[in-house]
């Protein structure tokens, strides 16, 4: 009975072995943003942990055009990419930079989307140097704002958001400054604008080079006009939600040289929501192996830059990250396992 035992121990350790090896032979490719942004970062991560388990090697590629490689991703072109949810949204709608693509095709493609695991990339808010004497939002009007860059949905957004918050609308009520993401520190530092409603993480690089200059104070969105029902259809709309969390945290992760300004306790902001994405023809037990290296390291991910902390890594509520309603994007069914097992709780009309 002992040798039946021992035989059968040897044969499943030895099909274990087997699998991990089998997975270990496959390569993927892996399409992100530029290099040291909270994509980036996670991709990065995401390679280092598939590869120290022997789960998969992956080629990463930063650098990249989220418009572009999304759609490569839904054509089966790569394995893995990650991005804001309102681009498969736009995709599937065949509207926006996919609106050449077509509704029907574009349906076709984004239902081919689908997620291992969400976190935010980054939260909406303005800021400005204390220098500038500006009193938040309701100062906007005859302002020089920095909206973002000249196209894009960042750029959208933060007029959206200048337009409700502070009832100032670009070309009219104020300048609107807009330039490429590379150039958006410096045309802070050297008074191109006043102020900026951008995304910013706490602290990020363009937040650190910036504090670097001179004092500066950030705005929470007003109370009020948040808690108002057009705020949270503006705020809830597809690839974002109403951001919260205590003005002490925010404060402590600033650090003292930033005034964070709030009627309350709490911080309130639009955050942009995302994750990382696999073709939904990806095998099974590869994307439940990856996902399952994602959740196993969520603390090791924490601490690879200061903001990472703040981007609710290992959060799956549909409201905190941008899940079900208008977002068509759902979990591949080897991350709903491999979340189940870790006792996380997928809304139902997150699965596939």
């Amino acid at each position: 009975m002992i040798k039946i035992l021992q035989k059968m121990a040897i044969g499943a350790a030895a099909a274990t072995l087997m699998s991990a090896a089998a997975v270990a032979q496959v390569n993927l490719t892996f399409h992100t943003a530029g290099s040291g942004t909270p994509v980036a970062l996670t991709a990065t991560a995401l390679v280092e942990n598939a590869a120290e388990r022997g789960i998969a090697n992956i080629q990463l590629s930063e650098g990249k055009v989220a418009t572009n490689y999304l759609k490569e991703l839904a054509e089966g072109k790569i394995d893995l990419a990650n991005g804001p949810f309102i681009l498969p949204f736009l995709m599937t709608k065949g509207a926006g930079p996919y609106a050449k693509v077509g509704k029907e095709k574009g349906a076709e493609l984004g239902a081919k989307i689908q997620l291992l695991y969400p976190h935010t990339l980054a939260v909406f808010t303005m800021y400005a140097y204390n220098a500038k004497g500006i009193g938040g939002w309701d100062d906007i009007k005859g302002r020089k704002i920095l909206n973002g860059p000249p196209r894009g949905a960042a750029t959208s957004n933060s007029r959206a958001l200048a337009q409700f918050f502070g009832g100032a609308k670009h070309g009219q009520d104020y300048e609107s400054i807009t330039v490429n993401w590379n150039q958006a520190s410096a045309a802070i530092v050297d008074g191109t604008a006043d102020a900026a409603v951008l995304t910013v993480h706490f602290p990020g690089p363009r937040e650190t080079r910036n504090i670097a200059a001179g004092a500066m104070t950030m705005w929470s969105l007003p109370k009020d006009k948040f808690e108002s029902a057009p705020a949270q259809k503006l705020l809830n709309k597809p690839g974002s939600v109403a951001y919260t969390a205590p003005v002490s945290f925010i404060q402590e992760m600033m650090g003292s040289d930033w005034t964070i300004m709030s009627e309350d306790d709490t911080f309130r902001g639009m955050a942009v929501t995302g994750g990382d994405f696999v073709n939904k023809s990806m095998d099974e037990e590869l994307a439940y192996q990856l996902t399952k290296a994602h959740i196993e390291n969520l603390e090791s991910i924490k601490t690879v830059a200061p903001f990472m902390a703040t981007l609710n890594y290992g959060v799956i509520d549909p409201k905190v990250a941008g899940l079900c309603g208008p977002n068509p994007v759902k979990f591949h069914p080897g991350a709903v396992r491999a979340w189940e097992e870790a006792g996380h709780k997928i809304a139902d009309c997150a699965k596939p």
